[in-house]
């Protein structure tokens, strides 16, 4: 009986993993459209190839590298090992982790796209996958005991309380959004951008039905990367579905409000809530989350006016502030609104979520910097004028985003 008991336990957690690692799958389907929309015509085809090959090789890096450093566990045992016990758990643990994983490569592509070569670009993916991401998920989550275990330093400096990132606030969002600006500081702007004296020349976006396709689908799946991080099926918490709804709609208030209905603006605000409560969805009040949410799109507003107009970075769909920056807020708001002061369930400190919030900028600012440099340095990362000026479709792909229209001009 108890057998029994144990295997329907399994099943269900398999189940409940697996149906959390499709959801954040689809969300990768959302980085896509949400690119397509953003980007012009001619380099449509490249966002849609880009993500999709970034996932097929951060599956591959991530199963024969990345999870083994992370989590020191590998699957190179035969398949009847790999079921023994917990009808391979642990196999969809990697999928569902996974699917974190390779959101880095999403996020950065975000901030390259339209002059950015495609194959350096994948080999970035498969450095940062494989060994940088897995390093700090591993330090957080895994079993590098260094910033979000009992026993690590940070959790001793602090009386116990150890960083807390619930579902990758920090881990996948600020990482991904830190490497992203390193990538597009080394590339430069794209051409035409702003003009000899330094005036801008906002580039349009092609598609705002596709960009709000993007935001919704990833909107939905952001349930699954938030409440299926509980691992299990007796682990899931209400709590971190309502904070993750609360922090969207308060990203999607801000936003409307301060960009004055701006349809970019709303929808990207509605992903800066939710990249923002992934941190604390399992500890703070939903009232916190709203406050959280509604913060973060502040940042990503203000951020992305700032970045573009003041700096003159070209990060095309402002991923630098939305995950990077909003990410770093989020790690640091679990410290704040995760106190029982703000009505939070408490067990959290400020002082390690700062610590380990600004480790996770020293770490992806600093590794960001010195892989892109010397991919560039052997191959270049960028397009030639001529290959960025026909658009990476043609260039790239040899193919535009509607054939049918492109032969009937020639017919």
């Amino acid at each position: 009986m108890t057998n029994k008991i144990d295997s329907l336990n399994n099943s269900g957690d398999v189940l409940f993993l697996t149906l959390g690692a499709i959801m954040v799958f689809a969300m990768h389907g959302g980085f896509a459209f949400l690119e397509v929309g953003t980007v012009r015509k001619k380099n449509q085809v490249n966002a849609l190839v880009k993500i999709l090959v970034d996932f097929a090789i951060s599956t591959l890096i991530y199963f024969i590298v990345g999870f083994s450093i992370a989590y020191g566990v590998n699957f190179f045992g035969s398949a009847e090992d790999l079921l023994a016990g917990n009808q391979g758990y642990e196999l969809v643990h990697f999928f569902f982790l996974l699917t974190f994983a390779a959101a880095v490569p999403a996020i950065i592509s975000g901030g390259i796209a339209e002059r950015a070569k495609f194959w350096p670009q994948v080999l970035a993916a498969a450095i940062f996958v494989g060994l940088v991401y897995p390093l700090f998920e591993g330090m957080v989550w895994g079993q590098i005991t260094f910033l979000g275990q009992e026993g690590s330093w940070l959790a001793n400096l602090t009386g116990g309380l150890a960083f807390h990132d619930y579902a990758g606030s920090v881990v996948v969002h600020s990482v991904g959004g830190w490497i992203a600006l390193t990538a597009v500081m080394i590339l430069g702007p794209r051409k035409g951008r702003w003009d000899s004296l330094g005036r801008s020349r906002p580039i349009p976006i092609s598609n705002i039905p596709f960009l709000a396709l993007g935001s919704w689908m990833l909107c939905v799946g952001w349930f699954g990367f938030n409440v299926m991080s509980a691992g299990s099926l007796s682990g899931i918490s209400g709590l971190v579905a309502i904070n993750s709804l609360m922090s969207m709609v308060g990203g999607i208030l801000v936003a409307l409000v301060l960009s004055k209905n701006d349809p970019g603006f709303v929808h990207n605000g509605a992903l800066a809530g939710l990249v923002a409560i992934c941190a604390g969805s399992d500890k703070v009040h939903p009232l916190g989350a709203l406050v959280i949410g509604g913060i973060a799109a502040f940042i990503f507003v203000q951020g992305f006016m700032w970045e573009q107009e003041k700096l003159k970075i070209d990060d095309v769909l402002g991923v630098w502030p939305l995950h990077g920056i909003s990410g770093t807020w989020g790690g640091i708001a679990c410290g704040i609104f995760g106190q029982k002061t703000f009505g939070g369930l408490g067990g959290v400190s400020f002082v390690a979520q700062f610590i380990g919030s600004m480790m996770a900028v020293i770490i992806a600012v600093g590794f960001g910097f010195a892989v892109y440099k010397i991919l560039d340095l052997m191959f270049g990362l960028r397009l030639s004028v001529e290959e960025e000026m026909a658009g990476s479709d043609l260039s790239v792909h040899k193919l535009q985003s509607t054939p049918e229209d492109t032969l009937s001009h020639y017919q």
